[in-house]
């Protein structure tokens, strides 16, 4: 039979109140009863009924975290960071993994909303704004993580990343390459149109530089490994001599079909660069040269907005954040004389 708060009491020599306060508040209590009631709680095997205690606050303790693909090292440390600041306020994270399809992503909001969390934090890939409006209206109040926006009635905290789409073709044109290819999609991925959009500005710029798109279904290192086999397959003169990759797991797939199932060789033939700089990319075996997201601080911040959201005023303006990509240069991209 589970032991009860009232059987902790009992055994403690206390009132169930104070049984409560020691739980909750136990800077009321007098630390020699705080002592002795958690030695009856540990004595007994005490475990409290949380579910009841959310159920009476009418809200749980968790906030719920929506990705794109689980799988992808930038979002487990984004997780990570958001994790560190939810623990200060004693929060935990529920995380949803939306594997890049609008109709999971559609149902962790449902499920996040019926298990009353605190708020929502997601990296959407359909357009929710209007769900989401509707779930903060209820009362549940959401920050639109990796993802920019122009309604400024919501919270965000993004990177700029047509600024970091920009960076990584102009350091492609700028060490020599001159057909430069950009692998990535789906393009409803606003991070991908993004990326794009700053890899064809910086083309743009240059004189004699072309920009071939070359889309994917997902952003996985299988789909990298395919788009880096058509590429493979074709004569050396047809080939492109750099490629952007839209995420590192897709570079990462790149450089598996080019090097270790192929006779093409990086930077030699082709220089190869990634988006995330996630730990696998200093340890491949090209180390990769990649843009730099700070993914732990972007979680951490969302988290932060949110708690800000939460007290806010209807109708304050709430906040955007964007913060500033990096661009990390390794061998993959190492100018060779050619």
């Amino acid at each position: 039979m589970a032991v009860s708060v009232r059987d902790v009491a009992t055994h403690a020599g206390v009132s169930v109140g104070t049984v409560s306060n020691v739980m909750n508040w136990p800077e009321k209590v007098a630390p020699a009863t705080v002592e002795r009631v958690q030695a009856s709680i540990a004595a007994l095997g005490f475990v409290r009924n949380d579910a009841a205690r959310q159920l009476r606050a009418g809200r749980s303790r968790s906030i719920g975290l929506v990705v794109l693909d689980v799988r992808n090292p930038f979002f487990t440390d984004l997780a990570r960071g958001a994790e560190a600041r939810a623990a200060q306020d004693g929060l935990t994270i529920l995380l949803g993994n939306s594997n890049e399809t609008g109709e999971r992503e559609a149902a962790y909001l449902d499920l996040f909303e019926q298990q009353r969390v605190q708020g929502v934090l997601i990296s959407p890939l359909a357009d929710h704004l209007p769900r989401l409006r509707r779930m903060r209206e209820r009362g549940t109040p959401t920050v639109l993580v990796d993802r920019e926006t122009d309604d400024l009635s919501f919270s965000s905290v993004a990177v700029d990343d047509v600024a970091g789409g920009y960076l990584a073709a102009r350091h492609l044109i700028e060490i020599g390459r001159r057909r430069l290819a950009f692998i990535g999609g789906p393009a409803s991925i606003q991070q991908v149109a993004h990326r794009l959009a700053g890899a064809r500005k910086a083309v743009a710029e240059a004189d004699g530089v072309s920009l071939e798109l070359i889309p994917t279904e997902s952003l996985t290192v299988l789909q990298g490994r395919a788009a880096g086999e058509s590429i493979r397959e074709r004569a050396a003169s047809d080939r492109p001599d750099a490629i952007f990759a839209a995420n590192d797991l897709l570079a990462m797939g790149v450089l598996q079909a080019l090097m270790m199932l192929g006779d093409v060789r990086v930077p030699e033939d082709i220089a190869l660069i990634g988006y995330d700089d996630i730990d696998f990319a200093s340890a491949a075996v090209v180390p990769l040269s990649s843009i730099r997201q700070p993914s732990e601080l972007i979680g951490y911040t969302a988290v932060d907005l949110l708690l800000r959201e939460s007290k806010a005023a209807d109708g304050e303006p709430r906040e955007q954040i964007v913060f500033q990509p990096e661009l990390v240069v390794r061998a993959s991209t190492v100018p060779t004389a050619r």
